[in-house]
């Protein structure tokens, strides 16, 4: 009889590159509901639950389990979807499943986003103390405390009540073997073998996983990226959504470099990033009011500034935004320092972190124009409604 499979959900064009995405201890493939509704206009999401959450099977753990034998469990859902080379995203416990892929199947993993999680999650005493709580008194006793470590002090939110009800549905014996395979990973010195390229995402309240253990792994990481987002805890993708999403996006939408690009490419790539940053009504309208006069303009700026300059990989998008905004300050143009004050905000930037890079251009560029400056954005600020997203543990 054929082992069962994890559970799991497939979203977008079935031929499109394939990004696995896996999910947070004491979570559900719901963990990624947004995130992957906008992943998959470009991906074929595939989203899957761990043993005895959601819809898996209890009996695909057993006690004394590793996180070995949980990516042996992705890698055979992939083979059974005919995936044979896939980008991956985990959070905490999925991140960890990611990362030892990346390490012992190097052939398997295009491209990879290591969200709130580490390369050694504390102690082994504290997952065996965790273990056996749950294995002595059931769920109960997690979902009392885990807004404490999921959120920051005050974070209220329908996701909030939402997670705590999935996490009182998860199987004690399989949520008790998950933790023994945290108690026994360990991959610190593994990480210089990981060549897929990565980017690392840490909350900078993130007490389960705090940022220390993000730098390491983008340090041990060959060439990885690091973000950091402010405002959000263990679970960054339910607080500050568009952030994470944003990251994301801009990792595995970027193009490999190379001279061999065609133009073709370079426009295909160009206007990907575009709406990514942009958005798409922007980018619509820009389209619709494209003339024979403007048409290679509209050209020249896709392939050059989207396709060649916003899709290199030396920068991240956020620090594009902060770069984008000084010198936009500085040339005193307005209408467009109003587009990219909206962009900073879809590459994950806060209001605070706005308004730190208008405060630096006072110094650098003049305080006329810094308070003109001020103005647009307070405008767009104040015009602006962030979109609602959803996520999740370790």
């Amino acid at each position: 009889m054929n082992h069962p499979l994890l559970h799991h959900r497939t979203e977008g064009p079935a031929d499109a590159p394939p990004l696995l995405l896996g999910p947070s201890l004491g979570t559900t493939l719901a963990v990624w509901d947004t995130q992957a509704a906008a992943l998959a206009d470009r991906f074929r999401v595939v989203r899957w639950d761990l043993p005895g959450h959601g819809g898996s099977a209890a009996q695909l753990i057993e006690p004394g389990a590793t996180v070995a034998d949980l990516g042996r469990l992705v890698l055979a859902l992939a083979d059974a979807l005919g995936i044979e080379r896939f980008s991956y995203a985990g959070i905490s416990l999925g991140g960890a499943v990611g990362s030892w892929l990346a390490v012992h199947h190097p052939e398997r993993v295009e491209r990879l986003a290591l969200v709130c999680t580490a390369a050694c999650f504390g102690t082994p005493q504290a997952w065996q103390k965790r273990a056996q709580l749950v294995r002595r008194e059931g769920m109960e006793p997690l979902v009392a405390t885990a807004p404490g470590r999921w959120f920051t002090p005050g974070f209220e939110g329908s996701a909030a009540a939402e997670l705590a009800a999935a996490q009182r549905k998860v199987a004690p014996a399989a949520y008790a073997a998950c933790c023994d395979a945290l108690a026994a990973f360990d991959l610190r010195d593994d990480l210089g073998k990981i060549t897929a390229p990565t980017l690392v995402v840490a909350g900078r309240a993130d007490a389960a996983t705090p940022p220390a253990a993000a730098r390491l792994l983008a340090d041990g990481i060959p060439d990885a990226g690091l973000v950091e987002i402010p405002h959000a805890a263990h679970l960054a993708g339910v607080e500050r959504p568009n952030a994470v999403l944003a990251a994301l996006q801009g990792h595995f939408t970027t193009p490999a470099p190379g001279p061999d690009r065609t133009e073709r490419r370079a426009h295909h790539d160009g206007m990907t990033v575009r709406r990514a940053v942009l958005g798409d009504a922007h980018v619509d309208r820009s389209i619709a009011r494209t003339t024979p006069l403007t048409a290679r303009f509209q050209d020249f700026i896709t392939r050059y500034a989207w396709g060649e300059i916003w899709t290199g990989d030396t920068l991240d998008r956020r620090t594009r935004s902060c770069v984008t905004l000084t010198a936009l300050v500085a040339g005193g143009h307005h209408d467009e320092l109003a587009l990219h004050v909206r962009a900073a905000l879809r590459n994950g930037l806060s209001h605070d972190e706005i308004g730190e890079v208008l405060l630096q251009s006072a110094v650098y560029c003049g305080v006329p124009a810094a308070n003109s400056a001020f103005g647009i954005a307070q405008r767009v600020l104040d015009e602006a409604v962030e979109e609602p997203i959803s996520e999740t543990d370790n």
